[in-house]
């Protein structure tokens, strides 16, 4: 075997590098969406053995709705970039052309078995920078091409050294073949054909048999007349180890997609569901079309299903001469290889192998896949296609008065193919880019009408996105996904009866009941979110809510499986007030999917609004142990914990909301509730340090900003709460707790009895019943000496609250006061006083809740989640905190009533209440020294 030099391994990597450095600068398109930025098996918090559970884009292979690709190996190394990099998808780029470097260079090891030093460099070369390529390298699902492409070479570069120098069985080469076969497989399922590649290569390669002589031999046999050869025999038994690693790969395989096959539709591969002849004649058709892509790779597309090639429906179809000519030329090729034993036979027959065997498996001919035409996989039939082009230069090159010639075209073919390369990744920038450089090749496949739908409604340029859903609909009229895309852009343009119609439009297209027909074995699964998507749209209106739950229930029935549904009918039912039954539905989830995250955080819900705070928090840890960066359930576990008032529970709740804040850094809320817990724990400086941020992210946010002035308030640096009060109030005047805090600092603080009083009546103009203003107000009135006004005031006051004992007892003491004046002869007109307004109490602690989810796209896209995430209710509104409102602080002196009062309340809000009580009681007798001092 002849060694690659350093010079030739530097150049090949040169090249390779300067027709793929751009592509360093493109982000995950396409499938890569599905396969890297959706898929949970390559986050660390994912145990490793679900990459040998799930599919390629991890979907557990046992449900029905997986692809049933199985690539563990190539998903493990997504999760070394997710490692190292995260979704920094200039290194997944990166590895994707160091590892076509490195197939370039065991490409090269493998021709020099069957060419010349020049002729084999000119295949790796050629192999270095052809266009169909791009798909598989700068395309980041590629990798399962050249991780499968690597193991693949290695085996059979290792199965070469199987023979011994006296022709005896080498037997470890034949052990490692095996081990890098199953490795090939498990990096992409094509992989095993390498042995059927050795097994060509050892009998008419090793061996030397051509066609007759093999034929000969086991005539010879048969009659008797002659028995095995003990090179035959050894050739047999190397081909029976091969064979039954084989067999027992694809035993392993078919138990791993548990014997079912993955359910594509019409519109992943027409032909496939399509009568005789136009099945075999468009299948047959498809591989000269695909051997004109290697010859001409002018035209590429990432996409060549739905309507992109029209059915051969008739053998009177032109395009069948295409396909007679193809086999013609492959037949003559095989034959000729077959019949000879000279080396430019061997070569020929190499080379045919590498086309025809890695292609098989995708060729539609034995079992349909979900495309019609993929680019990237011809990425190793291209090496076979390299090989004829490199031999029919090396033939060319050899006749002098062609030398010159063939020098020249195969230098214009190098450096065309490299500039073509070169312009085709920039293709592949963004999603936009690739599917309009689609279009222009191909208008005929509503999928990529759809797809450039997509990216612009990704860039919420939904007018536009509309045209093209539209005109994936004309396109394509019986397209489900293209009119549930319609609907639902209409909806995101708010015009809620255009996107109902559209949903009704893919409803009706949808399959109707056939009796003994599963529904599973015809229905794509993203197709059945036509009925989540018209459910969560009827379902704003309640009174629709029944009809809603009858579309949830009408896929169910369709699929069991149909696990989103169960969720999307959860969030339903708590909103009908049926919280048994939204339990219920998640625990059929859950039967379903026990390691989804998101159920758990939907089941806790259900479990708050059914007032089971320790089956919530139970249900929130089970979806932090599958996913500890959930989001949701980090932030409302923390506010479960902080509000059940549980001091042990601080810890915890606090590093919950630091590591949501550390998912989220731009939520306010976050930074609010840690500020929340730090004033639960007297923290202070804490405290004011996370409702500086929670301000800074959320300007006007009014629960930070009051909760702010009330900590100076608490902490006696009233002065500083008075700028955070004037901001409150600047983005929210009719905030009435903030009043009463300014106008109580006002009052006691900085001796502004006007400032006070225009508080105070701010409040009364927007709620003359407010009793707390009212009162206070009255006490403004005293400290002014306005007696009469004072007395008039209170008994207004007394006439809205006739059960408050203390603005009875203080309108007493007033009237003392007057009387003792009157009697005295002094006037009642007003004079300074020492007085308090009541305080404001600190408000409950709120934040925010999460974000829904988008609607599921169609088939023909990326599709998401059928449904809206359930999500705890918990936004920035405000209320009192555990006493109720600030003026029930002035109790009533008698202990049973306040008992009575209290004993359906818990421990904490006891407590609160008590420390609420003693703080107003102390402030009822600064007033009553006031109003009874002269």
């Amino acid at each position: 075997m002849a060694v690659v030099s350093w010079m030739e391994i530097l150049l090949l990597t040169g090249l390779v590098v300067g027709c793929y450095w751009n592509s360093l600068s493109c982000g995950f398109v396409f499938d890569d969406v599905s396969a890297i930025l959706d898929n949970k098996d390559l986050r660390p918090a994912t145990p490793l053995r679900n990459l040998f559970l799930n599919d390629f884009w991890g979907t557990p292979m046992a449900e029905e709705r997986s692809h049933k690709s199985y690539r563990p190996l190539t998903v493990l190394t997504f999760r070394l970039n997710y490692l190292f990099s995260e979704l920094n998808s200039a290194s997944y780029h990166l590895l994707n052309v160091g590892l076509h470097s490195v197939v370039c260079v065991l490409f090269l090891r493998f021709c020099r078995l069957f060419l010349d030093k020049t002729s084999s460099l000119v295949a790796a070369l050629l192999f270095a920078v052809h266009p169909i390529h791009t798909e598989a390298v700068t395309g980041v699902v590629g990798r399962a091409e050249l991780l499968s492409s690597i193991f693949l070479l290695a085996a059979f570069l290792a199965y070469t050294r199987s023979n011994g120098a006296d022709q005896s069985i080498v037997w470890t080469p034949i052990a490692v073949t095996v081990v890098l076969v199953a490795a090939a497989t498990l990096c992409k399922e094509q992989g095993i054909t390498v042995i059927a590649i050795c097994c060509v290569h050892e009998v008419f390669v090793a061996q030397g048999f051509t066609l007759p002589m093999l034929l000969d031999t086991l005539l010879q046999v048969l009659r008797g007349k002659d028995g095995f050869p003990y090179a035959v025999l050894q050739t047999l038994l190397k081909l029976i180890v091969l064979i039954i690693s084989t067999l027992l790969l694809v035993i392993i395989r078919v138990q791993v997609i548990q014997s079912q096959l993955p359910v594509f539709t019409r519109f992943d591969n027409p032909a496939a569901v399509s009568p005789t002849p136009a099945r075999q004649l468009t299948f047959n058709y498809l591989l000269p079309l695909n051997a004109w892509l290697l010859l001409n790779p002018s035209e590429l597309c990432c996409d060549w299903t739905m309507g992109t090639i029209p059915l051969v429906e008739s053998p009177l179809d032109l395009r069948n001469l295409a396909t007679l000519a193809f086999y013609s030329l492959l037949g003559l090729l095989a034959f000729h290889s077959l019949r000879h034993s000279q080396s430019s036979a061997k070569t020929v027959l190499m080379a045919l192998s590498l086309i025809v065997l890695p292609f098989i498996p995708a060729s539609n001919l034995f079992f349909p896949v979900g495309f019609v035409v993929a680019e990237r996989v011809l990425y190793v039939p291209s090496m076979g296609f390299c090989v004829l082009v490199a031999h029919g230069f090396r033939i060319v090159s050899h006749k002098r008065h062609l030398r010159k010639i063939s020098w020249l075209m195969i230098g214009v073919l190098l450096a065309t193919h490299a500039v073509k390369t070169f312009n085709r990744n920039w293709d592949w920038e963004s999603e936009y880019t690739l599917f309009t450089s689609a279009l222009k090749v191909n208008k005929n496949n509503a999928k990529l009408w759809n797809n450039v739908g997509h990216a612009l409604e990704n860039q919420n340029n939904y007018e536009k996105a509309l045209r093209y859903f539209l005109q994936a609909t004309r396109v394509q009229p019986d397209d489900i996904g293209a009119h549930m895309n319609v609907g639902r852009t209409y909806k995101n343009l708010n015009k809620s009866k255009e996107a109902e119609d559209a949903y009704l439009v893919a409803k009706s297209l949808m399959p109707q009941i056939i009796p003994g027909k599963k529904y599973a074995t015809r229905v794509a699964p993203n197709h059945l979110n036509v009925y989540i998507n018209l459910a969560n749209l009827i379902r704003t209106n309640d009174s629709r809510l029944e009809e809603a739950d009858q579309l949830y229930r009408q896929a169910i029935s369709m699929r069991p499986d149909f696990k989103q549904a169960y969720i999307s009918r959860g969030e339903l039912l708590l909103k009908m007030n049926k919280p048994l039954e939204a339990r219920d539905a998640y625990l059929r989830a859950l039967e379903l999917d026990s390691t989804n995250a998101d159920l758990w955080y939907n089941l806790a819900i259900v479990n708050i609004e059914m007032k089971e705070p320790s089956e919530a928090l139970k249900n929130f840890n089970h979806a932090l142990e599958l996913n500890p960066r959930h989001k949701l359930a980090l932030f409302n576990s923390a506010l479960l914990m902080q509000e059940s008032g549980e001091p042990r529970f601080r810890p915890e709740a606090n590093r919950r909301f630091l590591t949501y804040v550390q998912e989220e850094p731009d939520d306010a809320n976050g930074y609010f509730n840690l500020g929340m817990l730090a004033m639960d724990a007297n923290e202070n400086t804490a405290a004011e340090r996370w409702m500086r941020e929670a301000i800074r992210l959320q300007t006007g946010f009014r629960s930070a900003l009051f909760n702010l002035a009330l900590l100076y308030s608490q902490s006696r640096r009233e002065l500083d709460a008075l700028p955070v009060l004037d901001e409150l109030l600047r983005h929210h005047p009719e905030h009435v707790k903030g009043l009463i805090l300014k106008g109580d600092i006002l009052m006691n603080h900085k001796k502004d009895t006007q400032g006070a009083k225009v508080c105070f009546q701010r409040i009364l103009r927007m709620d003359p019943t407010n009793v707390q203003g009212k009162h206070n107000l009255c006490v403004v009135y005293f400290e002014e000496r306005d007696l009469p006004r004072a007395e008039r005031c209170l008994e207004e006051t007394l006439a809205l609250a006739p059960h408050e004992e203390y603005v009875r007892r203080h309108l007493g003491i007033v009237r003392g006061k007057m009387a003792a004046m009157s009697v005295a002869g002094q006037p009642l007109s007003p004079a300074p006083a020492e007085g308090a307004a009541t305080p404001a109490t600190k408000e409950e602690k709120k934040g925010g809740g999460g974000r829904e989810e988008e609607e599921g796209r169609g088939a023909t896209g990326s599709a998401g989640a059928g449904s809206k995430k359930n999500v705890r209710k918990s936004s920035s509104a405000e209320s009192l905190g555990g006493g109720g409102n600030s003026q029930s602080e002035l109790p009533d002196d008698s202990q049973a009533d306040k008992q009575q009062r209290t004993k359906s309340k818990s421990t904490k809000e006891i407590k609160d209440i008590e420390k609420k009580r003693a703080a107003a009681l102390k402030r009822l007798e600064e007033i009553e020294r006031i109003l009874s001092g002269d």
